[in-house]
């Protein structure tokens, strides 16, 4: 099983990036998503989940208006569309999967999550 995020990059302040996790080896349409992100020195961090089934969504509050998630469960992704982009944004974005969503945005461990690769967002000023 694997999750592979792409999409980051170098963009300026009040840019936009779209980051997609792509999921192989299974499927994960009754599965929630989510991103994390971690900038340097500081600890990983809920950015945006999105649940099954009805598809809800849950952002962190630095990054609520700005950011928008949404899942493709034909094509097994989860993209995280990002705007208005700020230096602070700076941070490797991660992917991930959880059984649901209450489950990715309030434990900081879990037996059942998948993890993706980072893709490294910098955002200059």
């Amino acid at each position: 099983v694997q999750l592979q995020a792409s999409g980051g990059g170098l963009v300026q302040a009040g840019g936009s990036l779209r980051l997609v996790c792509a999921a192989s080896g299974r499927t994960f349409s009754n599965w929630a998503r989510a991103w994390f992100r971690q900038a340097p020195g500081e600890e990983r961090e809920f950015v945006a989940g999105i649940g099954w089934p009805g598809a809800a969504t849950s952002y962190a509050d630095f990054v609520r208006g700005r950011f928008s998630i949404s899942r493709d469960d034909a094509e097994n992704t989860v993209a995280l569309q990002m705007s208005s982009l700020k230096p602070e944004d700076t941070a490797v974005y991660y992917c991930a999967a959880d059984v649901d969503l209450r489950t990715l945005r309030e434990a900081t461990t879990s037996r059942s999550r998948y993890w993706g690769q980072g893709t490294l967002v910098t955002v200059s000023s």
